[in-house]
């Protein structure tokens, strides 16, 4: 029998409750991925790099061009130059990306810091190479971080700070404040940072995406991990990357190339020329704040709750004050009783708290919006004291 390295881990709640959406013919707006179509140049692009040969393995390190094109774009949105050459290679997808960051960083007996709810590929990936998560709690309503608490749980085992902005599941985001303070503290030590910045462009507050790749005393000890499924919703052809400086970037490549080698060659190409429209990124963040408008109306005219958003395509509905029910069992009487599929914001921790609160994905099309408000309102009218 083999012996499990990650013994209580079984199969992710998106896997889950994807399957169970299936099975009961349920609206799923649980996994986040879009009902709608991917931009129809993208199509055009990677069906003539494939029609033109470009079917062959790529660079361990991904195509240069596209590579290029990252380096520009970080320059633009964010003032640092990452070199094309050292600092950025291409991923299959963000959570591979992550995978291969925590692999190269993450010794036995290691800390890494974790605020929860998190998504939930973090504390599973650092057992799995020895370390040790310890939770920051991320407080209802707003989910902002605490950080002298932070700075009571740094020791000299810290190895890893994970940052999630904007954050899956909460859609909280980090302001400049946070970056000023993770800065302060992380300052003189050899502490590196994670910052999965999947959602960079679908951030709906006044002030600009905070990277770390804008501030001089953490771009030199973080990988940023950035996702093409979603600025490109295509969730399916699973393309991310990392940037980090030369000297994190050069372990990163020695694990990356033992885990995917390399990634689809002619969509590597098709998103190399994607990147060269200026004007299709700085519409995504009006478009799902348009989407997450709509959804929130019909939220609000069932008469639930919903918490603060300010990113990703993902609100928090809080359901604790109409019905005693928690959790999965919250969930799965929605799904399998009234045929929609959430998440249980539970699921992104590991001590299970009793929060009765759920995430909705609603980067859907607004007749499946409808149609979900709907039976969440029958669900709700079932459930409520």
């Amino acid at each position: 029998m083999i012996r499990s390295k990650i013994p209580n881990i079984g199969v992710s709640i998106f896997a889950e409750m994807s399957e169970l959406s299936a099975q009961h013919g349920a609206i799923n707006l649980s996994q986040g991925f879009p009902d709608f179509g991917i931009p129809q140049d993208l199509i055009a692009a990677s069906h003539k790099f494939m029609s033109e040969g470009f079917n062959q393995y790529a660079p361990m390190q991904g195509v240069l061009e596209l590579r290029r094109q990252i380096s520009k774009k970080k320059l633009k949105d964010y003032g640092h130059e990452y070199d094309p050459n050292d600092e950025i290679t291409i991923t299959a997808g963000g959570t591979q990306a992550l995978f291969t960051v925590i692999a190269t960083t993450v010794h036995e007996g290691d800390q890494v810091i974790i605020f929860e709810p998190a998504y939930d590929s973090y504390g599973p990936v650092v057992k799995l190479f020895g370390g040790n998560p310890v939770y920051v709690e991320l407080k209802a309503p707003d989910y902002a971080v605490d950080w002298t608490e932070v700075k009571k749980l740094l020791s000299s085992q810290t190895r890893l700070i994970i940052l999630n902005t904007p954050h899956n599941p909460t859609g909280s985001t980090l302001k400049d404040a946070d970056m000023q303070a993770l800065s302060r503290l992380v300052l003189g030590t050899k502490i590196m940072i994670l910052s999965d910045e999947v959602y960079e462009h679908i951030h709906f507050g006044d002030a600009p995406h905070e990277s770390v790749s804008k501030y001089p005393h953490l771009v030199d000890r973080s990988f940023v991990v950035n996702s093409f499924g979603k600025m490109y919703n295509a969730t399916g052809w699973k393309m991310g990357y990392c940037s980090a400086p030369a000297k994190l970037m050069k372990e990163f490549r020695k694990i990356h190339q033992f885990v995917v080698y390399a990634v689809n060659t002619p969509n590597q190409y098709a998103m190399a020329e994607m990147l060269n429209d200026e004007n299709f990124l700085p519409n995504l963040s009006g478009f799902f704040k348009e989407k997450r408008n709509f959804f929130l109306k019909l939220i609000n005219e069932i008469g639930l709750k919903p918490l603060p958003t300010d990113g990703t395509y993902f609100q928090l509905v809080d359901f604790s004050e109409v019905t005693t029910l928690k959790n999965m069992d919250l969930a799965k009487k929605l799904l399998i009783d009234f045929g929609v599929a959430a998440i249980p914001v539970s699921a992104f921790t590991h001590n299970t708290p009793k929060s009765g609160v759920l995430r909705f994905c609603f980067s859907k099309n607004e007749d499946t919006l409808i149609a979900a408000a709907e039976r969440i309102a029958k669900f709700y009218n079932s459930i409520k004291v």
